[in-house]
């Protein structure tokens, strides 16, 4: 049998993704295997930024130097957006673009059997209209991805998705609804929702706010999570669900990327600040104590002092649990990237800072109002940054017996929150007892 490991760079979209290959290369007679002794090493890359890419050819070469006889795959988005800088890469065997990961398999055994000699499979994603089914993550875990959806169709001056994925289109929900149960059957507690584009969901008239609906009222695993909103894209029906719904997770993570009209404007978003004042109302609304994280790239283009401090200011007003604070980087491909007002890296970066101290006091403030509070928690696979479970809520937790017990029952439980400290990614994570 041929052997095979898989390294997983970026989203949840690829890790659902990376589950779809295993189960292809699995059902055709290969055989996972540690990462040094496996004969071929696939990387399923991310190309978001250029940092992103850039980390898939250090990954290849770090292979390659441990391992120089094993046969290195590069899949996913660097495949193929940046296929012409991969293809000079020494050490990349087979590259394969996300417009042929339903052959994956054949691809990697024609090569391997020497029955076909060529290197580069890459195609225009725009003509690829399929969507794999049945992804999500297997074994050895209680949260499972699944996707819903591929695609975009925004193009954000910013951003290369949509040149790597292809249009939008969306798995059927009578699929999605039977995948949820599938994976309920398998012991899986909660369901991450996942895409590229969440909020684009379109089966036949369904659209994603319906298909949460459909979702909760046709299976019964006990946490349903959803993945990167932008803030127009949560409508009444969704908050009536958050507000009304105990087992759809109080938890809303926000696409947001600036809080000035003008940057998002130049981003070419499709909301100012003031249809984001009128998210944040309707989340003191609807979920007062909810976790709301979200995307705010600093040094955008253009981007004047004024302009950051404005977003700086709106949520610094607000109240919001975490910032995920992206410093802009030119990304090749990208509308931004022709752009000829790039700010000077100092600058971003002394941006990225003053916004990250921002997130740390915001993140300690939401901490210290968890203490108290009756938390229903899921204890994870592994501990993550000293994490033992996650709240459904989204708060990292850390409790203080019964960790085994618990985790070989496999269900969501309650725990006191007694205080707080903080974790090992810097992010504060709350102390429980049971």
């Amino acid at each position: 049998m041929t052997t095979f490991n898989i390294s997983t760079l970026g989203c949840k979209v690829n890790t659902y993704d990376t589950s779809l290959l295993e189960k292809q290369l699995l059902n055709n007679g290969f055989l996972q295997d540690v990462e040094l002794k496996a004969k071929v090493h696939i990387i399923n890359s991310c190309a978001v930024t250029e940092k992103s890419s850039l980390e898939t050819h250090k990954v290849v070469k770090k292979i390659k130097s441990k391992n120089p006889q094993t046969v290195v795959v590069v899949t996913g988005c660097v495949a193929q957006v940046d296929v012409n800088r991969l293809k000079t890469l020494t050490g990349a065997d087979l590259i394969i673009g996300n417009s042929h990961k339903e052959n994956f398999h054949k691809i990697v055994l024609d090569y391997i059997d020497g029955k076909n000699s060529e290197r580069i499979y890459h195609s225009n994603i725009f003509h690829k209209m399929e969507l794999s089914e049945g992804g999500g993550i297997e074994s050895s875990h209680t949260r499972s991805f699944l996707k819903i959806q591929d695609g975009c169709n925004q193009f954000c001056t910013f951003c290369i998705i949509p040149f790597a994925r292809g249009k939008s289109r969306s798995l059927p929900v009578k699929h999605l609804i039977t995948r949820v149960n599938e994976l309920h059957l398998k012991g899986f507690q909660e369901v991450v929702l996942t895409g590229v584009h969440c909020g684009d969901y379109d089966d036949e008239g369904v659209n994603f706010s319906n298909l949460v609906e459909k979702i909760l009222n046709s299976t019964t695993i006990p946490r349903v999570r959803l993945s990167s909103l932008e803030p127009i894209e949560v409508d009444e029906k969704l908050w009536q669900l958050f507000k009304e719904n105990p087992r759809l997770c109080k938890h809303i993570h926000v696409s947001l990327q600036s809080a000035n009209s003008k940057v998002l404007k130049d981003m070419k978003r499709k909301y100012g600040q003031g249809e984001i004042k009128e998210f944040f109302k309707k989340f003191q609304t609807f979920m007062p104590s909810g976790f709301i994280g979200m995307d705010v790239i600093v040094g955008f283009p253009g981007e004047t002092e004024e302009e950051f401090m404005d977003t700086y200011e709106f949520l610094a007003q607000v109240d919001l649990s975490k910032i995920h604070v992206f410093p802009y980087s030119i990304r090749p491909g990208t509308l931004a990237a022709k752009r000829s007002d790039h700010l000077k890296e100092n600058i971003i970066q002394s941006r990225a800072k003053k916004l990250r101290s921002l997130s740390r006091q915001k993140n300690f403030e939401a901490a210290q109002r968890q203490i108290g509070q009756i938390k229903n928690i899921l204890v994870l696979d592994k501990p993550s940054y000293g994490a033992q479970a996650l709240s459904s809520d989204y708060w990292p937790v850390r409790f203080q017996k019964g960790t085994d017990y618990l985790k070989g029952n496999g269900l969501p439980f309650e725990v006191q929150i007694t205080g707080l400290n903080v974790s090992q990614s810097g992010d504060y994570l709350l102390e429980g007892a049971l």
